[in-house]
């Protein structure tokens, strides 16, 4: 008994004396973008004041994170040579590629599942990993890294956005936001989320708040603005002609083949879709709506829910993740996040289009 109440006396100890790391600035940080748009990450719209010991400055752009450092590099010429990060310990720019890195400690990554953070001094980086666990890197290792898991997490943050991000968005600016908004008339999510703030768009809203509206506006208003050609658009009347399910009421997983007379069919998921696609007469009079006559299949990608054309699209099949009518194929715009989500959720195969049969259906 004494040795229980010892052990609870030395946790407790540990526990009321642990100091947590914390990515906030504790100093006046140093943003380098112009305008009101320089708090923010111009690929994800994060507060750099937040992750500001996780941030990198590359010319007059400013990112939460090497992930989304890597990620624009996709889209922009950037000089790595010339890249700064933050150092942990002074809280100040310091060139990356004379940095020493500490990657995969116990503090949680920013956009990314490891974490990568820097240092000035190689005596703060061992310094910090007796503290915090992690190894030595240089900034070619990190980048490497970042590449390499770039998709990855990605399809991680894309999930959180999906489940918590875009819906929180979605609500908030029906409640509390009016006027309206030029969505592409902003370059990036940071420039979006100055004009909200700057012009009271939304009445009392926090960071969080802000930082969730953004994101709604920007990955899913604004794509439905600039891709209504291939958008899918229901109404609370329509029927899977397969199952007969009202289809509006499973937003995420409807899909869609639209004929070149102007017909469109909706269905609760790829599954039905692709039994009446191989069979419509068993599920009614459709002798004229051939394969011959249909302009477009649409599906929405699992993570983002953009509408994208399902005959480019990749599907995994045998997944534990189930629709409304069960088991299902789920699409997906890139290779990259199919295979992240086969991997996280036990997927058996990931085919294409064109494999899919009525064997496969089963």
């Amino acid at each position: 008994m004494l040795k229980k109440i010892a052990l609870l006396i030395v946790l407790l100890f540990v526990t009321v004396n642990a100091e947590p790391f914390s990515k906030m600035a504790t100093v006046k940080p140093t943003l380098v973008q112009e305008g009101d748009k320089k708090m923010w990450c111009g690929i994800c719209g994060m507060n750099l004041k937040m992750f500001y010991k996780t941030s990198y400055i590359a010319g007059n752009k400013q990112y939460c994170s090497v992930r989304c450092l890597v990620a624009d590099m996709r889209n922009s010429n950037i000089d790595l040579d010339s890249v700064k990060v933050i150092d942990i310990n002074t809280q100040q720019p310091i060139l990356a590629k004379s940095a020493v890195f500490v990657i995969g400690s116990d503090v949680k990554g920013t956009m990314s599942k490891v974490s990568k953070l820097a240092f000035s001094r190689s005596e703060e980086a061992e310094k910090f990993i007796k503290k915090h666990g992690g190894e030595i890197a240089n900034f070619n290792r990190v980048i490497k890294d970042a590449k390499a898991s770039l998709d990855r997490d990605s399809a991680m943050v894309g999930i959180k956005k999906q489940k918590m991000m875009y819906p929180m968005g979605k609500k908030i600016f029906t409640k509390k936001c009016q006027g309206n908004i030029d969505l592409n008339s902003f370059k990036a999510i940071n420039e979006l989320k100055a004009y909200i703030k700057d012009n009271n768009i939304c009445k009392g809203i926090n960071e969080k708040q802000l930082q969730a509206v953004a994101l709604y506006l920007w990955d899913i208003k604004r794509d439905k603005k600039s891709k209504n050609s291939i958008e899918i658009s229901v109404t609370k009347d329509d029927k899977c002609p397969v199952c007969g399910m009202f289809v509006y009421k499973y937003p995420k997983w409807i899909t869609q083949i639209v004929y070149k007379d102007g017909n469109k069919l909706s269905f609760d998921g790829v599954k039905d879709m692709m039994k009446f696609y191989f069979n419509r007469t068993k599920y009614g009079k459709f002798e004229t709506l051939t394969k011959e006559n249909i302009s477009n299949i649409l599906v929405r990608d699992y993570y983002s829910q953009e509408t994208i054309d399902a005959k480019s699209a990749f599907f995994v099949i045998g997944s534990d993740i189930t629709g409304p009518m069960g088991e299902e194929l789920i699409p997906f715009k890139n290779k990259q996040d199919a295979q992240t989500f086969m991997r996280d959720h036990n997927g058996k195969k990931i085919i294409l289009f064109n494999e899919i049969n009525l064997s496969n259906l089963k």
